[in-house]
């Protein structure tokens, strides 16, 4: 049997190897489908007399976007193993060859297309999804019916959207993104881990930053895949590889210097007590001290330290979870649990928010002394008292950032760029991205 270690060798010379010859060999950046003004306007005639003047329509309140994004909570393939490098390189190169061979067609925008639907959009939406094997039946015709509805279910389920079987909005814009753009995805994520030492072991977690979920692994079945919130672009969630060691009820939260620059002093400045509002105490040589005794236009005001105290305004909610790491991230509760119904799961200073936090406590105290249920979690809780609860076992944690990545089974899954690293790669793949125009 081929050892991991030689897998992983394997794969990153396939992905160098790849990334070299397409950029020695530039792909083609169109792909074939109808004419692209075949679905333009028509303006009006020259000389045309000017229509009339109408009246200004009265405001209409539209409805909010639906939800597109999911997080597969009953898929149980985990999306990290010690085999995900390989098998992403192996799909960068099918990726690559679709990409030499012209790509797909573009879907014609401003339509909604669902069963029933006939015309030449259906034929070229069948053709697009055949190419990506979405779409396994008879090829041809311009009905869209229950085959190709389960090939844009399948779409949907790869690219983390939910399965509604209708292609528009972020399906629509998914299925648009080019051949090229998908083969540096694979190849930039296999990049990415390709250095990796990670001690994938029985059980593990995983936070796929693009696909802001968080997974508990087991015997290489995922147990539960928590919803969350990650890093927005500006302070963006680093990845890391360490292991939880503690879970924290009841925090305090030591403010980082980033939120006390960024958030704490300018808004002292303007006169908001935001101290008083979030329930933040200044300390200085651990002596509390009044806030009206700190000059906040000066530089010094960046020397004490800042703590919010437990309870229900703090911003680690009610547990942490602790993997010692040189970025001082972690994973922990929110107040602001409203978060997790939303599509875009971008809005943390860094660290990682879990929707049912207590839920992943419990399952990383299985086997530690004292019977952590659900239960025992919820009364520690209530007590209102920091405990601190170190694990019998510490559990390995990954945060990884991949666009693209293939599970053992040969599916491919693609998540959004929301940081822009795959347009920063190195070497081949930043020459292949110059050669695309991207």
């Amino acid at each position: 049997m081929i050892s991991s270690a030689l897998k992983a060798s394997a794969a990153l010379l396939l992905v160098a190897s790849l990334a070299s010859a397409a950029a020695a060999q530039p792909l083609s950046p169109t792909a074939p489908g109808l004419p692209t003004d075949s679905f333009q306007l028509l303006s009006a005639e020259p000389g045309a007399p000017a229509a009339a003047a109408k009246p200004k329509p009265r405001r209409i309140v539209r409805p909010p976007a639906p939800r597109e994004t999911t997080i597969n909570a009953d898929d149980t393939r985990p999306t990290y193993t010690a085999d995900t490098l390989p098998n992403t390189a192996l799909a960068s190169e099918r990726y690559l060859e679709i990409a030499r061979a012209g790509g797909w067609p573009s879907v014609p925008k401003g339509l909604a297309l669902k069963e029933g639907a006939k015309g030449p959009a259906v034929a070229i939406l069948r053709r697009r999804l055949a190419i990506t094997g979405d779409y396994e039946g008879v090829p041809g015709g311009d009905v869209f019916d229950g085959a190709l509805t389960a090939a844009v279910k399948r779409f949907q389920f790869r690219h983390g959207l939910r399965q509604s079987g209708i292609v528009a909005g972020r399906t629509l814009e998914e299925m648009n993104v080019p051949a090229q753009t998908r083969f540096r995805q694979l190849a930039s994520s296999a990049q990415r881990i390709a250095g990796s030492a990670f001690a994938f072991g029985p059980r593990y977690v995983v936070v796929n930053i693009p696909s802001a979920h968080v997974e508990t692994i087991e015997n290489d079945v995922v147990r539960r895949r928590h919803v969350a919130i990650v890093g927005k672009p500006e302070r963006a969630s680093p990845t890391v590889e360490t292991r939880i060691t503690t879970v924290n009820l009841n925090p305090n939260w030591t403010l980082p210097p980033t939120i006390i620059k960024e958030d704490i002093i300018p808004g002292m400045q303007k006169g908001r007590n935001v101290l008083a509002q979030k329930g933040v105490k200044v300390f200085s040589g651990g002596q509390e001290i009044p806030a009206s005794s700190i000059d906040w236009s000066s530089a010094r005001a960046l020397n004490y330290t800042y703590r919010q105290e437990p309870g229900p305004r703090n911003a680690l909610g009610l547990v942490r979870i602790d993997m010692p790491n040189r970025d001082a991230v972690f994973m922990h509760d929110t107040p602001s649990r409203n978060l997790f119904g939303g599509d875009q799961r971008f809005n943390s200073s860094g660290c990682v928010r879990v929707q049912d936090v207590r839920d992943l406590a419990v399952w990383l105290l299985e086997g530690t002394a004292g019977s952590w249920d659900r239960k025992a979690i919820d009364a520690g809780i209530a007590t209102g008292d920091r405990k601190d609860i170190r694990l019998a076992r510490a559990v390995p944690v990954a945060w990884v950032y991949m666009t693209g990545y293939a599970t053992p089974d040969g599916m491919v899954h693609f998540r959004p760029d929301v940081y822009g690293i795959d347009k920063v790669g190195g070497g081949a793949l930043r020459q292949l991205g110059a050669d695309l125009g991207g």
